[in-house]
């Protein structure tokens, strides 16, 4: 994450996972992505402000990938 100019960078993640697809959520407070971190593609939450509480939101054996954010 960082700002628009492109100072302040940090890094939400930290694993040997491919995290990728973020999209940012209807409030700009949490960021869904995938992830391989359990050895297949699986979507995934976090809170921006920090980092923290990644939550897993999918279970299955299908790679899920690009995911959205219900209006």
């Amino acid at each position: 994450m960082m700002n628009s100019d492109g100072s302040n960078v940090r890094r939400l993640t930290n694993n040997a996972a491919t995290d990728d697809s973020p999209t940012w959520s209807p409030d700009n407070q949490q960021l869904a992505f995938a992830s391989d971190r359990d050895g297949d593609f699986e979507i995934y939450i976090l809170n921006v402000s920090d980092g923290t509480v990644v939550q897993q939101v999918t279970q299955n054996t299908a790679q899920d990938r690009w995911p959205l954010w219900a209006q």
